[in-house]
């Protein structure tokens, strides 16, 4: 049974997800502030967060950094509905963003995505110079750890399953955030740069007016 925090201040709204995702097979936790979310992340082993982004005490995007270094995958609820805050949330590396006031339903299915995402084994993969080793979930440059947000991780590995074809951005929406994303596709453009940046190669190719390829 996986284990969900939920991080919200708004205890009716806590605790009308805590029971939907009960119903739903799931364990649930349950912080109001960001400090004392922080305090049981420290304490527990958690296989999700969802996490509001304005929060008394710490918020969201203060406590956020904290979560992703222990690589447990959040999604963030927030009732910021603008482009420019979903893509600031998922460029943070958010597995996903859902806005208030949101279906019940649509966030089971949306957190189901995300763990099974977490789920998956395949043996290294290498290309060039490059290893990823998808159990333990690390990459390697040569033999140089490379630091990737849980997002950039998926990225790279559907590019590199793909290795030598052009994906549209349609495609890497659908595949590595798991549903039909509404919002603005720069989200992808921004993730790829970020990753380019880190992997420190140009191996990734943007094709004009279709995607981007990972070449051999």
């Amino acid at each position: 049974m996986a284990k969900i925090l939920i991080v919200e201040d708004e205890k009716p709204i806590a605790d009308l997800i805590a029971m939907n995702l009960e119903m739903a097979g799931f364990e649930t936790e349950h912080a109001a502030d960001g400090e004392k979310a922080f305090k049981l992340i420290a304490a527990n082993k958690y296989d999700l967060v969802l996490l509001d982004i304005v929060l008394p005490k710490m918020t969201g995007v203060e406590l956020f950094p904290k979560i992703v270094g222990q690589k447990i995958p959040v999604i963030f609820l927030t009732s910021k509905d603008a482009v420019r805050d979903k893509v600031h949330g998922l460029t943070l590396g958010a597995e996903d963003y859902i806005t208030k006031p949101f279906d019940n339903a649509e966030l089971v299915a949306r957190i189901k995505v995300v763990l099974r995402r977490q789920k998956k084994q395949t043996p290294s993969i290498k290309i060039g110079d490059i290893t990823v080793d998808m159990e333990k979930r690390v990459v390697k440059k040569v033999s140089q750890e490379i630091s990737l947000t849980m997002k950039e991780f998926e990225l790279l590995h559907y590019l590199i399953l793909h290795r030598g074809s052009i994906v549209s951005r349609d495609q890497l929406l659908e595949n590595v955030w798991g549903y039909n994303f509404t919002g603005n596709t720069r989200t992808i453009d921004i993730h790829v740069k970020k990753l380019r940046e880190k992997l420190g190669t140009e191996k990734i190719k943007t094709v004009f007016k279709m995607g981007y390829k990972l070449e051999e």
